[in-house]
């Protein structure tokens, strides 16, 4: 008896059936539309003291945020790993490394152009071949 009363006031299942099968139209608010969206790019300065810091340098490239890397406070091994890394990763999301100065390197992801480039100063050693090295 309950449920014949509770049958009646939310109708049969075909009354139900038909308003499923009805269309819907949304509207669209347009001034939403209009609003400029939140930049939420940042630059990251970080000096990384162990290798194992790289991932987090890495996970702010992801987020298309641009990162300097001062690599002053890691030894000369830890720093050509953790270039090694970044370049990977720069590749993998199509980025851009620029060395800035000594021990100092500009990581940029694909969202962010970088105009220029910096030369080295040229202390009467030659430099040839040596791109892939860090000097300190």
């Amino acid at each position: 008896m309950a449920f014949d009363k509770l049958k009646k006031m939310l109708g049969d299942e075909d009354d139900r059936e038909e308003t499923v099968d009805e269309e819907v139209y949304y509207t669209v608010d347009e001034t939403k539309e209009r609003q400029p969206k939140e930049v939420t790019n940042q630059m990251i300065l970080i000096e990384p003291r162990a290798y194992s810091e790289s991932q987090t340098i890495a996970d702010h490239l992801k987020a298309k945020n641009t990162v300097v890397v001062n690599l002053k406070r890691v030894t000369e091994a830890q720093a050509k790993r953790i270039i090694d890394f970044l370049t990977g990763t720069l590749y993998a999301i199509g980025g851009d490394l620029q060395k800035v100065g000594p021990g100092i390197y500009l990581c940029a992801p694909k969202n962010v152009s970088v105009q220029g480039k910096i030369s080295e100063s040229d202390d009467g050693k030659s430099k040839k071949g040596d791109d892939d090295e860090i000097d300190w």
